[in-house]
């Protein structure tokens, strides 16, 4: 077994995990430590627990209550199996309305509302998307909740207060920004639980936070680029990126050209703008 953290916190954590069992290999009984959503990416495994099994493919979603028992196996698929786990305390479940009822139910078969989300908190986890993998997360979460409900969550008009909280907190991004910064630390600042904290700022900004830190980021860089001589990496990390591959990336992605091509546009390379306003106008 393969294990590999993407988020760690005392209320949320999503782990990658990549199995390599196969049918010759003898299952054992584990305990699921926390209520859990384990999507599964890739593969297949029978699930065993409350005395009944569930066969899951790729798509599927395993259900974990924090304490139960389980043994997982690989009769039927020689390659083991990839899922996307996502880890909730209890206060956290309580918080979101996750009934102990829905963590009970062992495994959900694959569903597109499901599917799309996972592969999302995927992209998230991989750096490509601008969405936050602790956003990713919540968002996934929400969407079971909702699949397994049948009730839609709908947002609350947003109050005054809200109004207040998600513009100081996106002034307090903006000071932080050159900082590691996540959704539960922002949310601690605002008062909020990170739940309702992503709930109102992306309600009243239209943003999540996670995508208004980064492009604060990229706002910076920007700047950075086209009037100051520090060295495109150092740029990269002043603002904030934690690493160089995905600064280069976000801000191709954003601007349409490496951040070397868009600095030296901005000192009077009008090749590159009018390559791109041809390839825009030809589109």
């Amino acid at each position: 077994m393969h294990v590999r953290p993407l988020l760690q916190s005392p209320a949320l954590s999503v782990i990658d995990y990549r199995c390599t069992m196969g049918p010759g290999d003898v299952p054992f009984l584990e305990q699921h430590a926390r209520h859990s959503l384990s999507y599964v990416r890739s593969g297949s495994f029978s699930y065993d627990t409350r005395g009944r099994r569930h066969e899951l493919v790729a798509g599927s979603v395993m259900v974990g209550h924090a304490g139960d028992e389980y043994s997982c196996s690989h009769d039927h698929h020689a390659c083991g199996d990839e899922c996307l786990s996502f880890q909730l305390s209890p206060s956290l479940a309580d918080d979101m309305g996750l009934r102990k009822d829905a963590l009970r139910i062992a495994c959900v078969p694959p569903t597109p509302e499901l599917m799309v989300y996972g592969e999302l908190a995927q992209a998230a986890g991989c750096g490509d998307s601008d969405i936050g993998i602790d956003e990713a997360a919540i968002l996934f979460v929400s969407r079971f909740i909702e699949a397994t409900s049948g009730n839609a969550q709908k947002a609350a008009p947003a109050t005054t207060r809200d109004r207040r909280r998600a513009v100081e907190s996106a002034l307090w991004i903006d000071a932080h920004a050159d900082r590691p910064v996540d959704l539960e630390s922002t949310a601690k600042a605002a008062g909020v639980s990170p739940f309702h904290f992503l709930r109102l700022f992306s309600n009243v900004l239209g943003v999540t936070p996670h995508q208004y830190l980064v492009r604060t980021r990229l706002r910076r860089a920007a700047r950075l680029l086209a009037d100051d001589a520090r060295s495109i990496t150092s740029i990269a990390f002043d603002v904030g990126f934690g690493d160089l591959s995905n600064f280069v990336r976000t801000f191709h992605r954003a601007a349409g050209v490496s951040p070397r091509r868009f600095r030296n546009a901005a000192r009077g390379d009008r090749k590159i703008f009018q390559e791109r306003l041809k390839a825009i106008t030809v589109g």
